[in-house]
């Protein structure tokens, strides 16, 4: 290879490792950088051979920069890339695409509509998630709309208005202003009002089946033709409480033939006997139906863009006929698939779940075998990672599935460094290894690991050895053999008994022997992990008693945890949260809630 082609597959090495690292955030590696080299320089193939031993020291060169030098290097040598990685960050920053005809608009304007039949299910993260993004995304305005107009079917639980409005907050996301449609019936009344005058609807008696043979088969009700002024009177008389369910309905006239039977006169309001349970709207029997009530408010609340399920485009449909009755312009709509997520047995639905909490088959809402957000809050799990995972499932219109997985790594990129470490031996509960006690003979009179290995500024715990440790039974060495319980040192298993070695940390650089962790028998604080398939038991080392509850930990082989409860230690001298017991099998100190790995 002559001089000019090795100083040109050097210049050309150096953008390629710059680039890579730079877009990677990592250091650039040879064989990663070798193909497009290659491909950029056909006249290097002849060199193949050399080309990596030319390169090489390039790499070493350029991960030795840090990325400002690394950044300031590739505009002196080809500010073109520059350009390059900063459209490619662009790109990767917004993960959602634009909202349809954003521009037409001075402000985007947004809501949520939940039904308070329930706290949220994890599926329910999905709308703040990405409305709340969007509203990020084009400094615009979020309403959070209770739709508790269904006192009986979808009968409102008077705790999920609060709930629901907690979880929209550990989501990280504030509603500029929240209604409760139960709050606004006058206003539906009002319009359903203008509507009859308008000739837009029409009060009908007939018996739900009898409607529906005449809907099929395209024939109209034989109220649909009723003067404007029976029709006011009728619906008069519903307002009142005249009727019990079932006997009057008004309807919205649309067309009779259309080809969808479901758009075809649809129900705007209806009779329902049971009292709304709020003190506020108790009173009322006439009740707008959802699509009715929906539409009215969204276009009364100034709503620009509305994210809806694929299920609910006849919605849609249903209330273009009413727009068009008013004179209104239709909000633009994203219709998206639903999403399902792995990992839980429990079906994501809420009457299953209250079902289930009811039976007494889940403790509550936050129960770890709970797909929801109670749960997933309960068990340290941030709103961060949820909300990024449910955005990165952008708005198609196809179903989606989200994987849990992907929670858990945005949560542990989120929590990994700032999370102290700690110990905890499972000795009861699925796929618990069990637990064994073995004296110690020997060694220094505490184990001292880190508190997190990457920090080494943060101290170093002190964990007494004091006489006896206890291990999962399957890190027990076979006899004769070792084992290096992590922070203490090396112990060989003989008789029984962990003897310590002067073996220095060479043995567990060399693979010589399994590096385990390890609890002080005696002091150790009997705790209870509740995970998603059921609780496992076992005995964390003592320090966990420092931390209160919502501090979060990662015992170390195992995963992180979120500490729930702590109980208060008894000062007597035998350790026993009465007084009366020293063995760590017959105390419970500590209950915690697994994250995940």
């Amino acid at each position: 290879m002559d001089d000019d082609v090795r100083a040109r597959a050097e210049e050309a090495a150096e953008v390629n490792a710059l680039f890579n690292a730079l877009k990677h955030d990592s250091d650039a590696q040879v064989g990663a950088i070798m193909g497009p080299l290659m491909g950029e320089n056909p006249d290097f193939r002849e060199y193949g051979d050399e080309i990596a031993g030319v390169i090489a020291p390039v790499v070493q060169r350029v991960n030795g920069m840090n990325a400002a030098e690394q950044r300031e290097r590739l505009a002196e040598l080809a500010p073109e890339r520059v350009e390059e990685l900063e459209r490619e960050d662009e790109e990767d920053d917004q993960v959602l695409p634009d909202l349809p005809n954003a521009d037409d608009y001075d402000q985007i304007r947004m809501r949520l509509a939940p039904n308070p039949n329930g706290p949220w299910h994890l599926g329910s993260a999905r709308m703040p998630a990405v409305i709340g993004t969007y509203k990020d995304i084009y400094d615009g305005w979020m309403l959070c709309r209770f739709d508790d107009t269904d006192p009986e079917t979808k009968r409102p639980d008077l705790d999920a208005y609060d709930a629901i409005l907690d979880a929209i907050d550990y989501l990280g996301f504030e509603p500029d202003e929240v209604v409760k449609a139960s709050d606004r019936v006058e206003i539906y009344y009002d319009h359903a009002r203008e509507l009859i005058d308008l000739g837009g609807a029409y009060t009908c008696s007939c018996p739900g089946g009898d409607f529906s043979e005449l809907k099929n088969s395209g024939e109209p009700c034989p109220h649909r033709d009723k003067d404007t002024e029976t029709v006011r009177e009728e619906f008069e008389a519903m307002v009142d409480g005249e009727y019990s369910a079932g006997e009057m309905v008004l309807r919205v006239k649309t067309d009779i033939e259309h080809k969808n039977p479901a758009l075809r006169d649809f129900v705007a309001f209806r009779m329902v006997d049971t009292p709304h349970p709020r003190e506020e709207a108790a009173a009322y029997r006439c009740w707008p139906m959802l699509d009715f009530q929906s539409g009215v408010d969204d276009h009364l609340l100034g709503i620009t863009h509305i994210i809806r399920g694929i299920d609910l485009q006849d919605s849609a449909k249903k209330q273009r006929f009413v727009y068009d009755y008013f004179g209104w312009e239709y909000p633009e709509v994203v219709h998206w698939g639903h999403v399902q997520i792995d990992a839980y047995d429990v079906p994501m639905s809420t009457s299953t779940i209250i079902e289930k909490i009811e039976a007494g088959e889940l403790t509550g809402w936050d129960d770890p075998r709970a797909p929801t957000i109670a749960s997933v809050r309960r068990r340290g799990i941030r709103g961060e990672a949820v909300v990024d995972a449910m955005v990165e499932l952008g708005t198609s219109s196809s179903n989606v599935d989200l994987a849990m997985s992907s929670v858990y790594a945005n949560n542990r990129d989120l929590v990994d460094e700032e999370t102290d470490r700690a110990f905890l031996v499972r000795d009861a509960g699925p796929d618990a290894p069990g637990a064994v006690e073995l004296p110690v003979e020997g060694g220094p009179d505490a184990g001292h690991p880190p508190v997190h290995p990457n920090h080494e500024d943060r101290g170093r715990r002190t964990i007494a050895v004091e006489d006896a440790v206890i291990l999962e039974s399957s890190d027990l060495p076979a006899a004769g053999e070792r084992v290096w319980l992590k922070g203490f040192g090396c112990v060989r298993y003989e008789d029984d008994t962990l003897v310590s070695t002067d073996d220095d940390l060479d043995v567990v650089r060399e693979g010589a022997v399994d590096v385990v962790h390890w609890v002080p028998a005696e002091t150790s604080l009997s705790t209870r992990l509740r995970t998603m398939d059921g609780d496992v038991t076992g005995y964390a080392e003592p320090g966990i008693g420092e931390y209160g509850p919502d501090d979060l930990v990662q015992f170390e082989r195992v995963g992180f945890a979120r500490i729930d409860a702590v109980g208060d230690r008894d000062d007597g001298s035998d350790g026993g949260t009465d007084g009366e017991s020293a063995d760590p099998s017959e105390r419970e100190e500590v209950v915690a809630y697994y994250a995940h790995p």
